[in-house]
């Protein structure tokens, strides 16, 4: 007699090898101190030292030893003609897929592909769902099982007939294809108050990058980061982002990503910007720098709103993610998605990920127009 039910025991841990173990850690680490190894290594001793993360028989320079074999780190000469070692586009890849796993845990396993829009028709993918053939309907969309069924039973099966009214077509819908620029803010106060805001943002940036290029090859995703100026980084620069002495000057980060959007060839084009800070600085056509740090400045706050508004007019929404709670940069942040027609969350560190993630398959579900 077979008998059905739960079977429980001790929990055994999950095995892990020393190196493993490290690595985990070291990861976090090198995120930490933007791509600096001595550093990392120098606090992962202090670690070591506190929580006996190593014995005997595998030490911190085995585990080194062993980032060197797998070719994780490489020797490399510094500005001044020194050497030491680096991490490799290996472990740049790898924090990546650390940063999607540990931010986007919960996304379900599937094929590489494009997000599908709402708007049903001759589409790419097949939804499952059948309809009745309409005249311009292709052949191959027609489902020979279902239109035989339905003329069993319109006709019976003693005199069977196919009638144009028996066919049927699987629905399909179509691929959509985004365009996303991720703003970061690497002004001054991204560090400033005891609080790193900058390793948050940076973890964010390589989940997004990770999700889209992995996930949704057929969509791009550019990241630039603004302080004083703007300017772009690739993919691979993400881990060694460091904050500057920095003002925040939005303007020239929204103008940048306008600009790398109207090269993009795709009809869905959005942009997500992470900021902490109020703007405060904006380059002048003589080529020297607008700044005041007190308060909101209504010089550098309606060129801000011009360029929000300008957006609008290019069909690109703006989504803000603001990680700050003061009442009057609220207001600032509420009027600027008002002129755009776009979406602002306030939220702390925590969950930034997660939501950051759920905006972009909202967004990817819907034709932006």
């Amino acid at each position: 007699m077979n008998k059905k039910g739960f079977y429980f025991k001790e929990f055994e841990e999950k095995s892990i090898s020393p190196f493993d173990k490290l690595f985990g850690i070291f990861k976090e680490l090198i995120t930490h101190t933007s791509g600096d190894f001595d550093e990392a290594i120098e606090w992962l001793r202090e670690l070591d030292k506190e929580y006996e993360l190593t014995d005997e028989n595998y030490t911190i320079e085995d585990f080194i030893e062993d980032l060197k074999a797998k070719g994780y780190i490489r020797e490399e000469i510094d500005e001044n003609g020194g050497s030491g070692m680096g991490i490799t586009a290996k472990t740049e890849r790898a924090i990546r897929q650390t940063a999607l796993e540990n931010i986007f845990g919960n996304l379900n396993k599937s094929g590489a592909g494009n997000h599908k829009t709402k708007a049903s028709g001759q589409g790419d993918e097949m939804t499952g769902e059948f309809r009745s053939y309409h005249f311009g309907d292709s052949l191959e969309k027609i489902s020979l099982t279902e239109s035989l069924k339905n003329a069993q039973i319109n006709h019976g099966i003693g005199e069977f007939e196919l009638t144009e009214e028996d066919l049927v077509v699987e629905d399909t819908q179509f691929k959509s294809q985004m365009s996303t620029v991720l703003m970061i803010d690497i002004s001054h106060s991204m560090i400033l108050y005891g609080e790193d805001r900058i390793t948050p943002a940076k973890k964010v940036a390589m989940a997004l990058a990770e999700l889209i290029t992995t996930r949704y090859p057929k969509d791009t995703i550019d990241i630039l980061v603004f302080g004083n100026d703007a300017w772009s980084i690739s993919i691979k620069d993400i881990p060694y982002l460091k904050v500057g002495p920095y003002h925040t000057n939005t303007v020239a980060g929204l103008q940048l990503a306008m600009d790398i959007l109207r090269r993009k060839r795709n009809t869905n084009k959005q942009i997500f910007m992470i900021t902490d800070g109020k703007p405060s600085c904006v380059r002048e056509k003589d080529g020297t720098y607008y700044m005041n740090s007190n308060g909101l400045d209504p010089y550098v706050t309606e060129k801000c709103y011009t360029q929000a508004a300008q957006a609008r007019k290019l069909h690109i929404p703006i989504t803000t993610f603001m990680i700050a709670r003061d009442s009057y940069l609220q207001q600032f942040v509420d009027k600027f998605t008002e002129a755009n027609q776009g979406k602002a969350f306030y939220t702390g560190l925590k969950g930034l990920g997660e939501m950051i993630f759920q905006d972009y398959e909202t967004n990817r579900k819907k034709r932006l127009k």
